[in-house]
């Protein structure tokens, strides 16, 4: 799984990623892609967007894909700015009229991913949102805590196989809409040649191994051939776990077989942490994920809460070397119905730099869950979370999936 030869920057919070990632699109030559849940160009998310702006304008070729449900729409003054720059824009499975009532709906663009010249990726958690607003909360006092990476090496030529991969179906689903069925034929086969289980990676091999040798891998989710390839990562890896777990995640609500996984390596003597959402953000998740703490923490689980701000991210590391920086939770939306995008590492001074940026988060921006306290929560939030909990698998028992 992994491939030798990668230089990985942890990047955290918009504050980190932002810079590097505009740094890397003003420094491209031939093309940027990006792909994003929510594109915001209010505040510092306006610098990613003026930075495609400058690319385009300069000749560089632009491609932009946002999800219609993170993403509704460009202000009338940005599709302007994008049209006179030249950058090419979509919106993913946009909500119309019935919004999410139809669980064909349900499959979002949730993966974080940018290519900047064939050259370096991005992934992550991180949308194109100033870390300091939440769409639905308005202004936060502290940021939002979540990652992202930057890469060089092989792996990059599978994010940009998936990169182009996604547009050219995007491109014959529109044409299909159109009428001009040839034209979507077309698409369907220049869709077809992009294939990010199968790079060439000898070049990028060669021109990384000299300076880098980190490994790495791009673990991709989607509905068609890769549908539960991040679920099956962390289960070999928490199968594997000999002493130490650290998973962070915004929305929890993980299946039963990662439910075991981490029971039974707590039960073997593996430290199993978790960092959790404890601030109130959407009723489903923050009340569902309560419903699996029990089992949990009657093994030893060791639960916190973050506290600061949202909670966003999507990481792990166990071990001390074994770590993923992307944007599936282990939640049912995730890893049952959203297209993700994982990068995993498997390096010392990675992993550590991770788990103390975590285990900081524990320390000083962390309550820790009491299994005492837990079970004698009030009545009326037992309620809540079992009816989240219930609403939770029927919505997945309406899409025909099974957790």
């Amino acid at each position: 799984m992994f491939t030798p030869g990668h230089q990985v920057d942890l990047l955290q919070g918009s504050q980190e990623f932002f810079p590097a990632l505009v740094q890397a699109i003003d420094r491209s030559v031939h093309e940027v892609r990006l792909e994003t849940y929510i594109f915001s160009v209010e505040a510092t998310g306006a610098l990613v967007a003026q930075a495609l702006e400058r690319a385009a304008q300069r000749g560089v070729k632009v491609f932009v894909v946002m999800d219609g449900a993170g993403t509704d729409g460009l202000s009338l003054e940005w599709v302007r700015r994008f049209a006179a720059a030249g950058v090419a824009w979509r919106i993913f499975s946009p909500l119309g009229r019935t919004g999410l009532l139809r669980p064909s709906r349900w499959r979002r663009l949730h993966r974080k991913l940018c290519v900047v010249d064939g050259r370096v990726a991005f992934c992550g958690g991180i949308n194109v949102l100033d870390d300091f607003h939440d769409p639905n909360h308005g202004a936060l006092a502290a940021p939002r805590f979540d990652f992202a990476v930057r890469v060089t090496g092989p792996l990059v030529e599978s994010a940009h196989a998936a990169t182009l991969q996604f547009w050219w179906r995007l491109q014959a689903t529109r044409i299909v809409r159109q009428g001009d069925l040839t034209a979507a034929w077309r698409a369907l086969l220049e869709a077809h040649k992009f294939d990010p289980d199968k790079p060439d990676h000898a070049g990028a091999n060669r021109a990384a191994g000299a300076v880098a040798q980190t490994r790495a891998d791009l673990i991709l989710r989607d509905n068609v051939r890769h549908r539960t390839r991040i679920e099956r990562a962390y289960r070999q890896a928490i199968g594997e776990a000999q002493h130490d777990i650290i998973i962070a995640n915004a929305y929890f609500l993980p299946g039963r077989k990662i439910r075991k996984g981490l029971v039974h390596a707590a039960q073997r003597g593996v430290r199993v942490r978790l960092l959790l959402q404890g601030r109130y953000e959407y009723f489903m998740q923050y009340h569902a994920a309560r419903v699996v703490y029990g089992d949990l923490l009657a093994a030893g689980v060791e639960i916190t809460e973050y506290q600061l701000s949202f909670l966003h991210a999507k990481v792990a590391v166990i071990d001390g070397h074994w770590a993923t920086v992307g944007s599936s939770n282990l939640d049912p939306l995730s890893l049952l119905l959203a297209r993700e995008a994982n990068v995993v590492v498997d390096d010392v001074a990675f992993a550590q730099n991770l788990q103390a940026r975590l285990e900081h988060a524990m320390q000083e921006a962390g309550t820790r869950v009491d299994s005492t306290a837990y079970a004698h929560r009030p009545f009326i939030q037992r309620v809540l979370d079992w009816v989240a909990y219930v609403v939770m698998r029927a919505l997945l028992f309406v899409t025909g999936k099974r957790y």
